[in-house]
């Protein structure tokens, strides 16, 4: 089963500093019907403009990736990480029992794009993980990069719940193909440019679900950025 999400469907903030496009109910975009999909708890697209940004704010049992689309992020936290990442990098932490941080993007001028993912994690109250990764764009040039998994899988960057995510940058008219394992789901993120996926068309901020397939069929249409997230299917 193939699920469109057009962008123009999602929910939507601006607060002025922050300009947001919410995947599933959070903050102001309040929907009981869209709260998940599995454990993929909150996607948000996120743009937040030069000189501003998230004061320190509490988490506590949820993992959270960011993933930098275009700008720079400057974190900080509670423990004692301090550190600013650019496009195609990666920060990530488990909350565990608590931990307080801060996210701004401290440049006089550029605005910086993030995709911010809340996973949920398999218990509550496991050990804090902070960390980060430096990937370059070969890495991800016409190929798939698994940038995140679980504990047993192959990604640098390993959280507590059973997951992989995946991003590529893939040139137009460029095909790639991922076999999505047994019991598993996929919710899939275009985050520039156009791509066909299993016959369905998705433009620069669109999504879609996926359950019950095989395998993902994935064509640029044109120059084209995404990310998906593979999990249990419930």
């Amino acid at each position: 089963m193939l699920k469109k999400l057009p962008k123009e469907k999602m929910g939507t903030s601006n607060l002025g500093w922050l300009e947001s496009r919410f995947h599933f109910s959070f903050a102001e975009y309040r929907n009981p019907n869209n709260m998940n999909f599995g454990v993929l708890r909150v996607l948000n697209d996120d743009i937040i403009h030069a000189n501003s940004g998230f004061d320190t704010h509490p988490h506590s049992n949820m993992e959270i990736i960011s993933y930098i689309v275009n700008g720079e992020i400057t974190h900080k936290d509670s423990m004692g990480n301090s550190e600013t990442l650019k496009r195609g990098e990666v920060q990530y932490l488990s909350a565990g029992d608590g931990i307080y941080h801060s996210e701004h993007n401290l440049h006089k001028s550029d605005d910086l794009r993030l995709l911010q993912i809340w996973i949920i994690p398999p218990k509550a109250g496991l050990p804090r993980l902070y960390g980060s990764k430096r990937f370059e764009e070969i890495d991800r040039k016409n190929k798939l990069l698994n940038i995140v998994s679980g504990q047993e899988g192959n990604a640098d960057i390993k959280i507590y719940q059973d997951i992989n995510i995946f991003v590529s940058q893939l040139d137009s008219n460029k095909n790639l193909a991922f076999q999505i394992n047994e019991n598993k789901q996929v919710y899939f993120v275009q985050i520039e440019g156009k791509s066909n996926i299993n016959g369905i068309d998705l433009n620069n901020g669109d999504a879609i679900e996926i359950i019950d397939e095989k395998q993902l069929n994935i064509k640029a249409l044109e120059n084209s950025h995404f990310l998906f997230v593979e999990m249990a299917k419930v």
